[in-house]
């Protein structure tokens, strides 16, 4: 079993990236195996609505979005990580997030998810709602805790945030969580459990 942990960040090694690390120590000690994935601090795209990704299975940006789609298919499990900008996720992860589960959704059906923030202080709730709702119409459990899934950054420091030990907690907890949810999902498919079968009604379609 392998879980992918996306760090959405524009640094790889800040706040972010010690929430991340906390999960996957909690996973490795379970025997999952994990892979922290850095979406980069270049200019990204936005998806155009040009609807390619439907004949090709790809999104016509040939850059990190698709990388993370293709990754996708080999992975259980996913944890994506940003710090909070203005009561939001960083716009760099919800664009590769956009243009990835809509080209590759099918690479990301039934797999547990968590969503982790790191803040200096509020907003961290609004952004883990924002990216719990890619998860929750793609059929995706989605993983909890024993808090809100968030670390406090004193001083917007990697350093500060070892000094939060509730919220390195709750990401312990994730891991440990989700790690479970895991073999417990695994188990079912060795006993003939599938997933099942979603049927789907657009009512109405607005472009």
């Amino acid at each position: 079993m392998k879980v992918l942990l996306v760090n959405g960040s524009s640094r790889k090694n800040g706040c972010t990236n010690v929430a991340l690390e906390e999960v996957a120590r909690a996973l490795n000690e379970e025997g999952v195996d994990t892979e922290i994935f850095f979406i980069g601090n270049e200019p990204l795209p936005d998806c155009i609505a040009c609807g390619k990704c439907r004949e090709t299975g790809k999104c016509v940006f040939n850059d990190v979005a698709n990388e993370l789609a293709e990754k996708a298919k080999e992975c259980d499990g996913f944890v994506f990580g940003s710090p909070v900008y203005y009561a939001h996720p960083s716009a760099r992860l919800l664009t590769v997030m956009d243009r990835a589960f809509y080209s590759g959704k099918d690479n990301f059906f039934f797999k547990p998810a968590a969503a982790v923030l790191s803040a200096r202080r509020a907003g961290t709730t609004a952004s883990f709602d924002v990216i719990n709702k890619y998860f929750s119409i793609s059929s995706m459990p989605i993983v909890s805790s024993t808090y809100w899934n968030h670390v406090y950054g004193n001083g917007g420091e990697p350093d500060g945030v070892q000094e939060d030990k509730e919220g390195l907690m709750t990401m312990y907890n994730i891991g440990k969580n989700m790690a479970w949810l895991l073999k417990c999902i695994e188990l079912g498919k060795q006993n003939g459990i599938p997933a099942p079968e979603n049927k789907k009604v657009l009512t109405n379609f607005i472009r």
